[in-house]
């Protein structure tokens, strides 16, 4: 029962998470064409904290811990399809930390990418999933 209570939560982490990692970039894409200082700038600084702060860190904080506990429990953790899904959430949080790093330029008011640049980096997160949900469902090695 605690096994599938953790499954639970991992699997609503994980959601958690991938919402704020899909809507972030697609937040990007609309701040590039606002005016630094203006009114609409100030509401997309905001918007780009909060989901940070109050949804996705805390949502990747339950998903990594949960899904460490899982995979230590289950015996996961020995298997090649699952250290090659391991490899795979590593890159999804050095994307987290990459969007991010882009949520702090747009609050100190910098604008170093372009809304095509967020378009093309809101497809990474979606690939990585992919990967993901594959090698959990198939297990294929």
């Amino acid at each position: 029962m605690f096994y599938l209570s953790v499954k639970s939560i991992h699997i609503i982490a994980v959601i958690s998470w991938m919402a704020g990692l899909l809507y972030l970039p697609r937040l990007f894409v609309y701040h590039c064409d606002t005016m630094v200082g203006s009114q609409p700038d100030e509401l997309f600084k905001v918007m780009e904290r909060r989901l940070l702060k109050a949804i996705m860190a805390p949502a990747m904080m339950v998903a990594w811990g949960s899904g460490l506990y899982l995979a230590v429990e289950s015996g996961f953790h020995r298997e090649i399809w699952f250290q090659i899904k391991f490899l795979l959430v590593i890159g999804m949080t050095a994307v987290h930390i990459y969007l991010r790093r882009f949520q702090l330029s747009f609050a100190a008011g910098q604008r170093s990418r372009e809304a095509r640049f967020f378009r093309i980096l809101n497809e990474v997160p979606t690939v990585l999933m992919i990967g993901i949900v594959l090698l959990v469902v198939f297990r294929p090695f």
